[in-house]
């Protein structure tokens, strides 16, 4: 039996933000009040930067409506960063913040990198002698964590952007004479699951539906057989929309479109996709109007058309979370598992932080239709059930009522520390 431990809580969230990221934060928080063990819970403001610099809140002091409420609220309450421990000193000085305030359970909620960073920070720990048990919580709109099945975020991205091409497609029925095209940019990265996503935008036997044509970073673009194909759906519809994922890349692998600036963590910096298939398309159609839409930073902040089941399994995420480090698991990710009956089911495992940091998960060449512009049915499957339902927002003269968290300071007790 695992030795009981017994100190304070410090939560932090990382990268891109999500409509769901915060009911992990929630899950977190609520089941930390029901062990005895934890004495405090502490939430590190914008990541790593936070506790690098000691910038940390008391979340129990947080009121139940607050806590209750960002099940609700989108974008990171904590706030978030992008920044990467870089040097020995980094990873000593985060460990000396955990020792100052007695912090013997870390929660990290983010994606790829962030799982890395989560790893790391388990490792050093160990490597110091400092017992504290590390659990990663997933998140990220773009569904590439390796070893989970699906990641919470997923679901409401998809949801948010189906209704709005739905939405589009009657706006562009209305005023197209087949010499529309509608270009929506939708983000992604390296895999194609947001894309891909969006084919459920389209009703059972309704195959001029849209999206009429989905490029996937899974497979090379072609510009001349895209033009072709534009064609082939204007001669049948009365419009084209095209979904194309930020992540559009060549036959040679490189990205058609992508600026010179890098993150911390030397990632490119996407967009512009739209624009360039625009481009290609008022070159070799200059009689068809071609219009684009980037929903951008709204596909994922989208709270307002999110997903109850994605809402509900990021709040069992947090919750698995603290019940795993209470009972001795550490340098470990809460993962989702789908059950095999016919009804969907969804529980947790865990998987080693060290399986899941860097990897990528891409969209399965068994799922790409054969025409390589779209999806095939078999993915219905997979998509359907992560879709269903809808938080309840509440409203207040007529606009969404989200919450703040009050944020009160826990006492500082190191020395300033400058981030490199």
């Amino acid at each position: 039996m695992t030795e009981e431990l017994t100190g304070n809580v410090l939560v932090a969230q990382s990268g891109g933000p999500t409509s769901v990221i915060n009911a992990s934060l929630a899950g977190v928080v609520t089941e930390a009040l029901n062990h005895d063990c934890i004495e405090e819970i502490y939430g590190a403001l914008n990541g790593v930067e936070g506790i690098l610099t000691e910038q940390l809140i008391d979340l129990a002091n947080e009121s139940q409506q607050n806590i209750r409420g960002l099940c609700h609220t989108p974008g990171s309450a904590l706030g978030t960063c992008r920044y990467k421990l870089k040097s020995e000193q980094d990873f000593d000085r985060a460990i000396e913040v955990c020792k100052a305030h007695n912090i013997r359970f870390f929660f990290y909620i983010g994606g790829n990198d962030s799982q890395d960073t989560a790893d790391k920070i388990s490792k050093h720990a160990q490597a110091k002698g400092y017992e504290m048990r590390v659990i990663g919580i997933p998140k990220t709109v773009d569904n590439d964590l390796v070893v989970t099945d699906h990641c919470p975020g997923y679901g409401s991205v998809v949801k948010f952007l189906c209704s709005t091409i739905r939405e589009l497609a009657l706006d562009h029925e209305s005023m197209g004479n087949h010499d529309l095209v509608s270009i929506v940019e939708v983000m992604g990265r390296n895999a194609g699951w947001i894309a891909a996503g969006t084919s459920i935008a389209k009703r059972r036997n309704q195959p001029e539906d849209a999206p009429h044509i989905i490029l996937l970073p899974e497979v090379a673009f072609d510009a001349a057989y895209f033009v072709s194909q534009v064609q082939e759906v204007l001669k049948k519809n009365k419009f084209c929309l095209v979904v194309a994922s930020e992540g559009l890349v060549d036959s040679n692998g490189n990205y058609v479109t992508a600026g010179s600036a890098q993150d911390s963590f030397g990632h490119s910096q996407l967009g512009g996709v739209g624009d360039y298939l625009q481009k290609i398309l008022n070159d070799n159609m200059p009689s068809v109007k071609v219009r684009t839409c980037k929903p951008g930073h709204s596909q994922r902040a989208a709270a307002h058309c999110s997903s109850l089941t994605d809402s509900n399994e990021a709040f069992m995420c947090g919750k698995k979370a603290v019940q795993a480090a209470v009972a001795g698991e550490s340098g470990k990710m809460v993962a989702l598992v789908r059950g095999d009956s016919d009804k969907y089911v969804c529980e947790t495992v865990l998987a080693g932080l060290s399986d899941v940091a860097n990897g990528v998960k891409h969209f399965p060449e068994s799922w790409i239709s054969e025409d390589r512009i779209g999806v095939s049915f078999q993915f219905n499957k997979y998509i359907l059930p992560l879709l269903q339902g809808e938080v309840k927002v509440p409203y207040e003269n007529g606009m969404p009522s989200y919450v703040r968290l009050s944020k009160t300071r826990v006492p500082q007790k190191l020395a300033p520390y400058t981030l490199a």
